[in-house]
């Protein structure tokens, strides 16, 4: 079943908990990303472009894979909205659309860094395994 964008945002909003309709556009959170100036869309405008339906505007921006998912922008809002979680449900929206980004474990090569974190093996999984 293909989904429209209105839809897609609709689900992407579900999903991910967060009460966009909350966000004022008070600037604070995209004030406080340290990772603002290489985005084309800062935070509080991600969250109006999700709330008006703009999930492909969203997709191809490169806000996407600039965020470093501090959650900076999170902490600063002060009506609770969350749009590093948005940014994050978006991403792996795109992620799993691609279908060629799944990792899989026999795939993984037999000699992995020894310094790699564990928990980046964990979450690649996560994230690229759905």
């Amino acid at each position: 079943m293909h989904l429209t964008e209105k839809e897609e945002a609709a689900e992407i909003l579900r999903i991910s908990g967060v009460k966009a309709d909350n966000c004022m556009q008070c600037g604070k959170c995209s004030a406080a990303c340290p990772a603002g100036a290489k985005m084309d869309i800062l935070p509080h405008r991600f969250v109006w472009e999700l709330m008006n339906g703009r999930v492909n505007n969203l997709a191809a921006s490169n806000t996407l894979w600039q965020c470093l998912s501090c959650f900076t922008c999170s902490a600063r809002c002060p009506r609770g909205v969350d749009p590093a979680k948005l940014i994050e449900a978006v991403r792996l929206s795109v992620i799993r659309k691609q279908g060629e980004n799944r990792l899989n474990v026999d795939e993984l090569p037999a000699e992995i860094d020894e310094m790699m974190p564990q928990q980046a093996l964990v979450s690649a999984l996560r994230k690229y395994n759905k």
